[in-house]
């Protein structure tokens, strides 16, 4: 010991002198620091009741209630977290993983009650003192405890693909799998989004631990076509995912083709346990109109309930506008095949090339089948009606694709215009450019579409890859009329929309006519969306149905027309996307399965 630890002790005498600091009224006059975590606070407009919140809390101080005026919708379950201070031990970890940053901490600590009910309370909607405090615990950005940023996938170069209809997308290998299925959250908000409502967090887990084959099992609970959607899916699921408010959405497109990647199709029926359906069990038959997505769904579903079912397809192979519609590079033919094959294999008998109304009536398959599904989807191009589209070298972006996946030339010209903003105009952009490429070693190809780029309704990963290829995406003009010349299309005149839609939301563009341009080309492609081609519908049996305004056929909540053993559905009653067909087709096959046993 040395002499200066025999004095310290002394040195603490010369306080003796000093007034005391006190403080009368402790519990009023001492506030919380800066960044105390004090009680809850939670920002409505943000949350999203996803429940991470509740789901990392280790004592179970969070659970997630219904509130008044919060309503469920995409990507917003409704629910908000409602604290309980019994239990609550105020670690923060709900604050540091909320992922849109709604929920923070007060700096205030003193809250006096005899009613012990109210220390259960829901921030936000309950009102206390410090709702407003801007003070207080917020998540800082140095702390992660979610991986925003979404695992790579990898694709072809443009100067790698330009040229040629590959696959542009690889694929996630194990390693990227695991590592973007480790992002979920498990909120479940995906699920209710999906139109199908694929158990999408389980199968995601089932990635995580590397159970493949339960995962592929989980997919065909609810979608008989993984191959096919787990490539051009809408994917509305990654929209609504709780991590889009921070960062990059779960991929869940992509981690749903690669469980479907990694079992082989010789492997489908012992993988998903149906090695004894080969036949139908029961003396029960349905037929189906058109083999896409609708219709494949409800013969799948049938099929394993026992039904004979036959499809009757007007085109040469199956797929409808998977197959039709969907350029290769997208969609490779041989990923159909794979998820159809399937389908085939549970006994279900295709028929090409005919087409009802004309080579079979609907009145025949009435009299021949217990029921009938129709899902005929959207062949049929639109034209925009102006000066100059009945040229024979004006033509509609579906009939285009048709011709390129039924493998005949296209007249490709060396320079093309492209009405349109949606998904399909860019996948007749993106042909058309490789064909362009193909044949003249340069793309010369303008798109145009009223919409402007930040409404465009193509995704934006189409638009890019479209300008990534050497097309021009030029939106947000009107075609106004397309310039012929001696029967030869010289060009096409086009005015600045400065709106779409009115202040209801409606279909209703305005135009300022003193801007005006004019887009060059020898080829103009309408692409504004798809109709529908129900003339397979005799007057008998339209007189029979109640139909919409724009000739769509009501149906019930089970796809069920107003003629009992007639049901309805996909791109001609609800979409146009794959996954609602596959949704329409399961839910009628319930349908239908209910309908003919209740008249067995």
């Amino acid at each position: 010991m040395n002499l200066k630890d025999i004095l310290s002790p002394f040195s603490v005498w010369k306080r003796a002198v000093k007034k005391p600091w006190t403080i009368k009224e402790p519990i009023n006059d001492r506030p919380g620091a800066e960044n105390y975590r004090g009680f809850h606070k939670n920002d409505f407009d943000k949350c999203i009741g996803c429940g991470s919140c509740e789901e990392i809390c280790q004592n179970n101080a969070i659970d997630l209630v219904p509130v008044e005026g919060q309503e469920t919708k995409d990507g917003d379950s409704g629910l908000r977290p409602k604290i309980d201070y019994g239990r609550c031990c105020w670690c923060a970890l709900c604050v540091d993983v909320c992922p849109t940053g709604s929920l923070t901490m007060s700096n205030e600590y003193t809250w006096v009650t005899d009613d012990p009910e109210e220390y259960r309370f829901i921030p936000g909607a309950d009102e206390t003192k410090w709702q407003e405090e801007k003070k207080g615990y917020k998540r800082s950005e140095d702390i992660q405890l979610i991986n925003y940023d979404r695992a790579e996938m990898l694709e072809f170069e443009p100067k790698d693909r330009d040229k040629s209809f590959i696959e542009i997308i690889k694929g996630y290998n194990k390693e990227q799998a695991m590592a973007e299925a480790d992002r979920c959250l498990e909120c479940g908000i995906c699920t209710a989004t999906c139109p199908a409502h694929m158990d999408i967090p389980a199968y995601i887990a089932a990635i995580r631990d590397d159970d493949i084959e339960n995962a592929f099992r989980i997919l065909y609970e609810t979608n008989p076509l993984p191959e096919i959607c787990g490539r051009i899916c809408t994917h509305n699921c990654e929209t609504a995912c709780a991590l889009q408010n921070q960062g990059e959405p779960l991929a869940i497109r992509w981690l749903k083709r690669y469980i479907a990647d990694q079992i082989s199709p010789e492997r489908y029926k012992e993988v998903l346990g149906t090695e004894h359906l080969a036949d139908p069990i029961l003396n029960k038959k349905v037929a189906i109109i058109g083999a896409g997505p609708a219709g494949l769904s409800a013969a799948y579903y049938l099929a394993i309930l026992g039904y004979k079912i036959k499809i009757f397809e007007a085109l040469p192979d199956a797929g409808g506008m998977t197959r039709y519609g969907i350029p290769e590079y997208r969609l490779p033919y041989d990923k159909i095949e794979e998820d159809i094959d399937y389908i085939k294999a549970l006994g279900v008998e295709i028929q090409f090339n005919t087409k009802i109304g004309k080579d079979v009536s609907l009145d025949e398959l009435h009299n021949d089948y217990d029921a009938v599904f129709a899902g005929t989807g959207l062949h049929l191009g639109r034209s925009t009606k102006i000066p100059g589209v009945d040229n024979k070298r004006v033509y509609f972006a579906t009939d285009l694709l048709r011709e390129v996946s039924l493998g005949n030339e296209i007249d490709v010209a060396e320079t093309i215009i492209v009405i349109g903003g949606g998904n399909v105009a860019m996948d007749i952009t993106r042909t058309l450019a490789r064909l362009q490429n193909q044949k003249y070693g340069k793309v010369q190809i303008i798109t145009t579409s009223l919409e402007s780029e930040d409404i465009m309704p193509a995704d934006r990963e189409e638009v890019v890859g479209a300008r990534e290829e050497k097309a021009i995406i030029n939106p947000g003009w009107g075609p106004k009329e397309i310039e012929i010349k001696n029967g030869k299309i010289k060009g096409l005149h086009v005015v600045k929309c400065t709106s779409v839609f009115d202040n209801e939301g409606r279909f209703n563009p305005k135009f300022d006519q003193n801007q005006k341009k004019f887009f060059a080309g020898e080829m103009v492609v309408e692409s504004i969306g798809q109709g529908m081609d129900l003339s397979y519908l005799s007057e008998d049996i339209k007189s029979s149905l109640k139909l919409g305004p724009r000739g769509r056929v009501q149906v019930n909540e089970n796809f069920q027309s107003d003629l009992k053993w007639l049901f309805v559905g996909g791109d001609i009653i609800q979409g146009p996307d794959v996954i609602h067909g596959i949704a329409n087709g399961h839910v009628a096959a319930k349908a239908i399965d209910d309908y003919i046993s209740k008249n067995m």
